[in-house]
């Protein structure tokens, strides 16, 4: 009997000597191992497409995926919350950043994006998908990145940073408003006793006039008296001006009581009701049941209650509604002031709180009443805030904290 060899077959060789290489077994065994391999390999992509999807939403930042056509690809939970209708999936990039143009290459960040240039920008909306003015601001960073193809897309991350912004321009108006008012105490002192001796002279020669009457009868001094009566009453203009001033930078030296809001409002809807001009124009007052008292100054804050109702009664042309109401929010008390007038332009609504800044015709104010009104409502650890809209009005909301003691 022949002896029985023992040999090493590998696995190719095995297939080899079973004809599974050339036979359709074989074939099948291939496709059913590649299968297999993309079956894995689709399993691990799944993985890695949640993973990239959850670190998407995680995200607490707007963020945009542009491809090559400055058209939305993808886009998180985020910016679908602040921009819903302009950052569908489809849309381009002049529904959010230039409506108004085409093409803007040189300030829309996609398009430098897509260019190859990396950038940061800051943006400022003025108004929301509904056409409201609503200024909201936002640091946009663009990114240039690479689709599988070459091509350029763009990456976008939008932080809104508007109450950043508006605390920042909050604490910047309070600086503002604290330099102003040294400054604005100085000049009133170095021009209010010059004008108070150029006043005391013109009376002075008024008197003389009375006192003397030849003079009044002497043909060369005939226009004198009303000369003189003109000088007076621009000196006193000038004073009332410069009391103004003081009056805004002066520390408030009032006695500090329990002021009733709703009290202090009729008080100066009492003063109101007297002026005819205005008889066009209602004034609604929807005082709240017994709110609580405030403690501060009543008669600065009585200048800040007349400062706003007067101001919405001015802002109205022709017949109007002016209503005011006062409300217990929290450990607030809260005094609205709504108009429908015209309300105030969005160019112009960081500069109503400076001294001097008017849109008001000539002799209907200096332009002090709000800046007045600002220092005060800080003085009682208060905010004041406005809301606008063109054409529809504005509410002025005044809160100052409440006083629980008894």
């Amino acid at each position: 009997m022949d002896k029985i060899k023992h040999a090493r077959v590998d696995e190719a060789h095995l297939d080899q000597l079973l004809g599974l290489s050339s036979s359709k077994i074989g074939f099948y065994a291939d496709v059913k191992q590649k299968i297999q391999e993309l079956e894995a390999a689709n399993i691990g992509l799944r993985a890695k497409k949640s993973e990239l999807q959850a670190v998407f939403d995680a995200i607490s930042d707007g963020l945009i995926v542009f491809d090559h056509r400055a058209v939305i690809q993808h886009r998180n939970h985020v910016c679908a919350r602040l921009f819903p209708a302009q950052t569908l999936v489809g849309k381009g990039c002049r529904h959010i950043f230039h409506k108004d143009r085409s093409r803007a290459p040189e300030s829309c960040p996609v398009e430098r994006a897509l260019a190859g240039e990396s950038c940061q920008v800051s943006i400022t909306f003025s108004r929301d998908e509904e056409g409201k003015s609503l200024p909201r601001h936002f640091d946009i960073s663009a990114t240039t990145i690479e689709d599988p193809s070459g091509s350029n897309r763009a990456l976008l991350f939008l932080r809104d940073v508007t109450e950043k912004r508006t605390q920042e321009l909050q604490l910047m108006q309070a600086e503002k408003m604290s330099s102003l008012g040294v400054l604005a105490a100085g000049v009133a002192h170095e021009i209010n006793n010059p004008l108070n001796s150029v006043a005391g002279y013109a009376e002075a020669l008024l008197r003389r006039f009375r006192d003397a009457p030849d003079l009044a009868v002497d043909p060369r001094l005939e226009d004198f008296q009303g000369y003189l009566n003109v000088i007076i009453r621009e000196a006193y203009r000038c004073k009332g001006v410069i009391d103004g001033l003081l009056s805004f930078s002066r520390k408030s030296d009032g006695t500090i009581s329990a002021v009733d809001v709703n009290e202090l409002m009729k008080e100066v809807l009492e003063l109101l009701r007297h002026k005819s001009r205005y008889d066009k124009v209602s004034i609604d007052f929807d005082g709240c049941a017994d709110p609580p008292v405030v403690k501060g100054d009543a008669a600065a804050l009585r200048q800040v209650f007349l400062n706003l109702v007067l101001n919405a009664v001015q802002a109205i042309d022709g017949p109007g509604l002016v209503a005011i109401s006062t409300a217990v929010k929290g450990d607030e008390v809260v005094v609205r002031v709504r108009d429908t007038g015209s309300g105030i332009a969005p160019e112009t609504l960081d500069q109503i709180w400076n001294p001097f800044f008017t849109t008001k015709s000539v002799g209907q104010g200096l332009g002090l009443g709000l800046a007045v009104s600002y220092n005060i409502v800080k003085k009682h650890s208060g905010e004041v805030q406005v809301e606008t809209e063109i054409g529809k009005g504005t509410l002025f909301s005044v809160r100052l904290p409440a006083c629980r003691e008894k």
